[in-house]
């Protein structure tokens, strides 16, 4: 049996407890013990000592895109050759984990096999990276698409059934509608709403019934109000929530999750001028309106307790990968989230969207041992888990990504 003590450590464990001193055991892939442990059991541990730094459960982006290739030229994701997008694809894996995120929900790809194919090459241990559960191309009606290149349109009930039997086929773990538009496009609004009822319906129902859930680009206030309605799973963006909806979001948010993607909206509007995308324009399409829009109604959502996660959208030249935990602070300073309820979302919340609730996100005996030792603490300073230099050690599954050399 392999095992590795991390001894004087601060122990984060996701129950909403305040950080406590002690030791965590871990045997093969699972955390054995929590606090105290038993000499007896430590025998042939390899030691990490802590020094008091922090030992905290892997992280959890709830709206990943793999195949986002760090580009300002969105068509570009449809025009790259799909030997260099899987490389690229297989760099963003690893880039998470480097980050210290150890679950990725995938939020669209932009090649038919792309997630499917990393997932499966992940799981196989040919490549580092998160957990993962792999999506599709996006689905869109016709004239709703966002990236045309990237899309798999479907339009009526029979479509989308047709569609999501399709997507089925290639082994994703979930399905994305598009259903909303997207300001940056210069032609689709955020506002707009594309879907019918009837077509969310189908979709949903086809996936349900073949056991994957379904995820939405939902901006405006219909398109929520549709998504809850018709059992959408994740609600990503959620924008121009309406009072009706947020009724609606608070009635079921014992089933429902959002992600907002709040950092796309922040840098959008203030850090894409390098890019060709300078604030006056990003303002003149809207952006600074949903923004507050944005923000006063995923205040509302997190004092009703509606489930909001962080992560979406990262992959672009102004929201490149690697920079995933801006989202955390975002959460912070934006949303009125305590640095603790951010790190919970990011991590008890995130094995509940895993599907693994009893097995992923804290730092409790008979978890899987996805753990990364940050040096310095995440509840005084929530940015210290954008360093990647204080991750001094990151691990998936009882085995180390990144080894501990701190001094």
């Amino acid at each position: 049996m392999a095992k590795t003590l991390f001894r004087n450590v601060s122990i984060l464990d996701s129950t909403g407890a305040d950080p406590y001193p002690g030791d965590v055991l871990v045997e093969d892939d699972r955390i054995a013990a929590v606090g105290t442990v038993e000499e007896a059991r430590t025998l042939n541990a390899r030691v990490v000592e802590g020094r008091g730094r922090t030992l905290m459960s892997g992280l959890c982006d709830a709206h990943t895109h793999f195949s986002w290739n760090n580009s300002a030229d969105l068509d570009g994701l449809g025009t790259m050759p799909v030997e260099e997008h899987l490389l690229f694809s297989m760099e963003s894996a690893k880039t998470y984990i480097d980050s210290g995120y150890t679950m990725c929900l995938g939020a669209a790809s932009a090649k038919e096999r792309l997630d499917v194919v990393c997932r499966d090459a992940i799981n196989a241990g040919r490549i580092p990276g998160p957990r993962y559960l792999a999506n599709g191309p996006e689905i869109a009606v016709t004239g709703g698409a966002l990236i045309k290149s990237i899309t798999k349109f479907a339009d009526g009930p029979e479509g989308m059934r047709l569609a999501v039997r399709q997507l089925i086929d290639l082994g994703v773990d979930q399905i994305k509608l598009s259903m909303t538009g997207e300001e940056i496009t210069g032609t689709q609004r955020a506002e707009d709403t594309y879907f019918s009822d009837e077509e969310v319906a189908a979709a949903v129902t086809e996936a349900h019934r073949r056991g994957k859930r379904v995820c939405a680009h939902a901006r405006s206030a219909e398109s929520v109000k549709m998504c809850v309605r018709n059992k959408v799973d994740i609600v990503y963006h959620a924008s121009f929530t309406d009072a009706e909806g947020m009724d609606m979001l608070e009635t079921n948010k014992d089933w429902v999750f959002v992600a907002p993607g709040i950092n796309w909206l922040v840098a959008t509007l203030y850090e894409a001028e390098a890019f060709g995308f300078p604030q006056e324009a990003a303002e003149a399409v809207g952006y600074k309106k949903e923004l507050e829009m944005a923000t006063d109604g995923l205040r509302e959502m997190h004092r009703r307790g509606i489930k909001l996660l962080p992560g979406g959208d990262y992959g672009f030249a102004w929201t490149p990968h690697g920079t995933y935990a801006r989202d955390l602070e975002h959460f912070v300073e934006r949303l009125g989230f305590t640095p603790m309820e951010a790190i919970i979302s990011a991590t008890a919340w995130g094995g509940e969207i895993m599907l693994r609730p009893d097995e992923l996100g804290k730092v409790q005996p008979g978890y899987l041992a996805d753990l990364i030792l940050v040096d310095g603490d995440p509840l005084a300073d929530i940015t210290v888990l954008q360093d990647h230099g204080k991750l001094n050690a990151i691990m998936k599954d009882g085995r180390f990504h990144k080894e501990d050399t701190a001094v």
